[in-house]
């Protein structure tokens, strides 16, 4: 805050702005606002939290801020894991949980627009209403689509649709002196300048605070089938995937999951493998396949197609699961962080390299785990090169020695440090340790064209 301001002057701007009850400060700021999701960020609580309703109530909070030079820390669903919605002591922190409104289905052009309070749950059960679906679903259906936007969310059915930014058609949104804008549309095609839209997908509100979200939307397919297929080796998973994916068939999911950690998160949801103890003795890790299409004919053909494939490429059997066990499996994978948090993992790696470097990559996880006396588990979105570990090493020191030689070797094969999970407070060491420097000065200098005073959501990203 600038000196020459108080902090009951900027409260009283701002409750003027937004109303008395949408200004929370005290012991009226709940710890809710005080954390996301993230394992090994502490909790803080912000100086006060702002609810606003509107774009315009957005736009007043922004102005306001500005002049006082107070930083904003905006707020989805608080389910975030890198620690980008923590707040700073001395924050406001902005939560959008009042802008929940589906604006419009527009079924014609097969779009939704809607504000970034609104969840996936709601968006899936209004669209299920009319016969379609926005096919991003990151693994919590209570995240906002706001926080999905902030941090480009991906999750099981990125094999077949891709994630966040290839769903986004346009945003409108505030920058920090208050300036509304919009970019982008109901089109899917534009070459008029640069593409703003994408350069604040990702961004953790770092450039911008988000109002509005134009997405795409499908019509929901009407038949599924949900495989699950033991493996008696790794390896032989990763060599299956580029077979099945040259079918020309593209699963809905396409999940690996070692084991260990199956059983975990099965046991979670009361989920039986309903597989012989001589296959659970042999397998060392599983494939969970969904197909889906719109015609029961097209769906059997292509399941019998993969079956066979899967038994070809070494699987020790091919299950096929009714219609309750498919749910339950989905449940216990989409459980995976409740599962490693219960059991107490220290930390999360969400990398991501390309699809025929698993196999290398999850060799040399192996070496670091038995090198460093960690224990790793893994399961991750195998169809798309994004794997989800759960790091089990109490020693702060040997857990980053451990985390940044994971990440520099999955770099080094043409990979990323964070899929999906964003980079936040918690992976921003490892971002800027790693991370070319050019591209990251690249990065600063359009944070700072976007937010000269550097007020949204500092301390994260970059």
């Amino acid at each position: 805050m600038h000196d020459e301001t108080s902090p009951e002057a900027f409260l009283e701007e701002l409750r003027s702005a937004l109303g008395e009850r949408s200004v929370k400060t005290g012991e009226d700021i709940s710890d809710d606002y005080s954390h996301d999701e993230a394992l090994t960020a502490g909790w803080q609580r912000p100086f006060a939290v702002a609810i606003p309703s509107t774009t315009e109530q957005v736009s007043a909070i922004a102005r306001i801020a500005s002049r006082h030079g107070v930083p904003i820390v905006p707020r989805g669903s608080g389910t975030g894991l890198s620690g980008g919605a923590v707040p700073r002591p001395d924050s406001l922190l902005v939560s959008f949980e009042a802008m929940d409104e589906i604006i419009e289905i527009d079924e014609a052009n097969h779009v939704a627009v809607v504000q970034p309070g609104v969840t996936l749950a709601v968006l899936d059960q209004a669209l299920a209403e009319v016969g379609f679906v926005y096919p991003v679903f990151p693994g919590e259906l209570g995240s906002s689509l706001g926080g999905n936007v902030a941090t480009n969310a991906g999750g099981m059915r990125a094999v077949k649709y891709g994630v966040t930014r290839h769903q986004v058609l346009g945003l409108e949104f505030v920058l920090a002196g208050g300036e509304i804008m919009r970019s982008g549309g109901k089109y899917v095609k534009s070459s008029s300048g640069y593409d703003l839209v994408q350069l604040i997908i990702g961004s953790e509100g770092t450039l911008a605070l988000v109002t509005e979200v134009t997405i795409r939307i499908y019509p929901r397919p009407g038949f599924s089938a949900t495989m699950l297929v033991p493996f008696a080796s790794l390896p032989a998973i990763s060599n299956a995937v580029p077979e099945l994916l040259g079918t020309g068939v593209t699963p809905l999911v396409l999940e690996y999951m070692d084991a260990v950690g199956l059983s975990a998160m099965s046991a979670r949801v009361g989920f039986e493998l309903g597989v012989s103890d001589a296959i659970k003795n042999a397998a060392k890790a599983y494939l969970f396949v969904i197909l889906e299409e719109n015609s029961q004919s097209s769906l059997d053909a292509e399941t019998e197609t993969f079956s066979e494939l899967l038994l070809e490429l070494g699987a020790l059997d091919v299950f096929l699961l009714n219609e309750a066990s498919a749910a339950k499996l989905l449940e216990a994978r989409e459980g995976a962080f409740w599962v490693s948090k219960a059991l107490g993992a220290n930390d999360l790696v969400d990398v991501v390299v390309p699809r025929a470097e698993i196999p290398a990559y999850l060799e040399r996880v192996n070496s670091i785990a038995a090198d460093s006396e960690s224990f790793i588990s893994a399961a991750g979105h195998v169809g798309d090169g994004n794997i989800h570990f759960s790091i089990f090493q109490p020693d702060e020191t040997k857990r980053y020695e451990v985390i940044r030689e994971m990440l520099d070797f999955g770099l080094a094969l043409g990979g990323s440090i964070s899929a999906e999970h964003g980079i936040g407070s918690e992976k921003r060491k490892y971002l800027l340790e790693l991370e070319d420097a050019d591209k990251l000065e690249l990065m600063r200098r359009i944070k700072a064209a976007f937010d000269p005073q550097g007020i949204l959501n500092p301390g994260k990203v970059i």
